[in-house]
């Protein structure tokens, strides 16, 4: 049975916080669905680069993720923040304990207000880190604390991908992935 997986795009996304994740764990045979926050299918990121989400959060069922992945990038993050959808996809994904995924900003910014990130050991953009008291932050470039993933930036956005793909299926399907793309 494959693993399912849900990105949620919001305007202002990092284009390669969003597109990394996508492909690679496409590449290890996940099933991903891209949803955007909103009516619009098309999302501008924030250099200008519009994806077409499958779908709208809003129009999935909730509940049916192995995983969900929330890039960053501002003001994408905020704009995750500020969606009752999300917040709620968020609740149930950590009460079934499933993978809760998040890069740059959206561990600070998305998780944090949410008290995802309480006691947990985490990473995100430097700088935001102060937004998230409760959690235990960690410099590291990509950090796994159970069912929660997070990472640091666009510069990490492969390793994170990778780290998403040895949590859902195992250490070798995630290190199999890497040398593939050369990471």
């Amino acid at each position: 049975m494959a693993k399912k997986v849900i990105i949620l795009l919001a305007e202002g996304f990092e284009e390669v916080e969003a597109v990394t994740p996508i492909d690679y764990l496409r590449r290890a045979g996940a099933e991903v669905t891209v949803a955007a926050i909103g009516e619009n299918l098309a999302v501008k990121g924030v250099r200008g680069i519009q994806i077409n989400a499958g779908t709208t959060l809003a129009e999935t069922t909730a509940g049916e993720w192995d995983a969900v992945v929330l890039p960053g990038g501002m003001p994408g993050a905020e704009k995750l923040a500020a969606s009752p959808e999300t917040a709620a996809l968020l609740r149930k994904t950590a009460a079934a304990g499933k993978l809760i995924c998040a890069i740059c900003a959206s561990p600070a910014v998305v998780l944090a207000p949410l008290g995802l990130l309480e006691g947990r050991k985490f990473t995100c953009y430097p700088g935001l880190e102060e937004k998230a008291a409760a959690g235990k932050w960690s410099d590291s470039r990509v950090v796994t604390d159970g069912n929660l993933i997070t990472s640091r930036g666009a510069g990490t956005a492969g390793e994170f991908a990778v780290a998403i793909i040895a949590s859902l299926f195992d250490e070798e399907t995630g290190k199999k992935i890497a040398e593939s793309v050369l990471l």
